[in-house]
């Protein structure tokens, strides 16, 4: 169980990667797992999903960039569990769906629930996870955190680009509090809810000429990776980027 005694809090939990976590750290045992949403009947179905399993997760409505909402969920937290020690900040959405790469809008809602969520979610987890002296934070960022695209607006890119090196500066700073954070980067993966052109059948097999293994990912391959982050087997790692891309970026 190597989620045992553990409370884990999930952003974006409600479908795909987020679901596929937050179903795995109850199995591995988590003392409770939150699943935060904005898709209140989607989010309630994970959750009775965990329960029939014989697992202990709650839902929680949480729209990311919005800052008295993060206070409100992990302030309930606190009150309901007397911890929290692990978040999980897996809330986004794709830029391969606008038709102007460079749209104002698109790049202030692109950066305010990529970027902006992830620091919020970080600020307040983090001063809780302080007084206790422990806890990891997992950002979810994308190989478009590392490298760029020709077929997403920018902002994309940019946003994930941002939540791979807060994720190293809040490492540097937090380390000696005891507090781990890392960020993880999923390659090619089933389409998000927000997907346009990375969606279509035609560009995801261009795309996958350039994945050596040949395949696009799993939700279940990233959960893994984010498990092992949440637990103690990787109690003397902080600040690292763990790729989940099939070696997309190693070529």
């Amino acid at each position: 169980m190597r989620m045992k005694d553990k409370v884990a809090l999930l952003s974006g939990a409600a479908g795909g990667m987020g679901a596929a976590t937050a179903r795995l750290l109850a199995r591995e045992g988590a003392k409770a797992v939150i699943v935060a949403d904005l898709l209140d009947k989607e989010g309630e179905a994970v959750v009775a999903d965990i329960a029939k399993a014989g697992g202990r997760a709650s839902y929680a409505h949480l729209d990311v960039t919005d800052e008295a909402q993060w206070k409100g969920v992990i302030d309930r937290i606190l009150a309901d569990h007397g911890q929290l020690d692990v978040l999980v900040n897996n809330a986004g959405i794709s830029g391969s769906a606008e038709q102007d790469l460079y749209d104002t809008a698109a790049w202030n809602r692109l950066m305010g629930i990529n970027a902006t969520g992830v620091f919020l979610g970080m600020k307040h987890a983090i001063a809780a996870m302080k007084k206790a002296g422990r806890g990891s934070v997992i950002n979810l960022s994308s190989v478009s955190g590392i490298v760029g695209q020709g077929n997403i607006h920018v902002g994309y890119n940019a946003s994930k680009g941002a939540v791979r090196l807060i994720t190293k500066a809040a490492a540097a700073q937090h380390g000696r509090d005891g507090i781990r954070i890392n960020s993880v980067h999923p390659g090619l993966m089933p389409p998000m809810r927000t997907s346009g052109r990375t969606a279509d059948p035609a560009t995801r097999a261009k795309t996958l000429k350039g994945v050596p293994l040949g395949r696009a990912g799993e939700v279940d391959e990233v959960a893994y990776a984010i498990l092992f982050l949440a637990s103690d087997e990787s109690s003397y790692v902080t600040g690292a980027e763990l790729v989940v891309d099939g070696g997309w970026t190693a070529v």
